[in-house]
């Protein structure tokens, strides 16, 4: 098989006549929109032989990629006490991205009460001039 970076038409098509190892080596060797694509294929497909591989792009860098290896495994709803473990957990860390760019969001847009220090120029000057009001000793 080739390298080149299949399109996502071409996704499709292998999605239509079940080419699974196609869409399995694109989700392997791809690029990330070809392998978030191939995810999504290989989540309409449903075939019970393709949780290895998604299991191996459950943890890829890309977080769209991974969020659709885990909507695939999902789906696919394997009966498996350690594969359900694994995805609970993995949505579990999606959650916790997700919440924290949402704070992060809320932090960013909140207002911040500035207050006006005083500055210690002026305040320097006013002690200057209360001691030049005092008589000298």
């Amino acid at each position: 098989m080739k390298l080149i970076q299949p399109s996502e038409n071409t996704i499709m098509d292998w999605r239509d006549v079940n080419a699974v190892d196609k869409i399995e080596y694109a989700l392997k060797h791809g690029n990330y929109k070809t392998r978030q694509l191939a995810a999504e294929a290989l989540e309409q497909i449903g075939r019970p032989s393709s949780i290895p591989i998604l299991l191996n792009a459950m943890n890829d860098k890309i977080q769209k990629v991974s969020i659709a290896a885990l909507n695939a495994l999902e789906a696919l709803g394997c009966n498996d006490d350690l594969v359900i473990s694994i995805t609970r957990k993995r949505f579990n860390w999606v959650k916790e991205l997700r919440d924290k760019e949402e704070n992060r969001k809320v932090k960013k847009d909140k207002k911040h009460n500035i207050y006006r220090w005083k500055r210690a120029s002026k305040e320097s000057f006013d002690r200057v001039k209360e001691q030049l009001k005092k008589p000298m000793r």
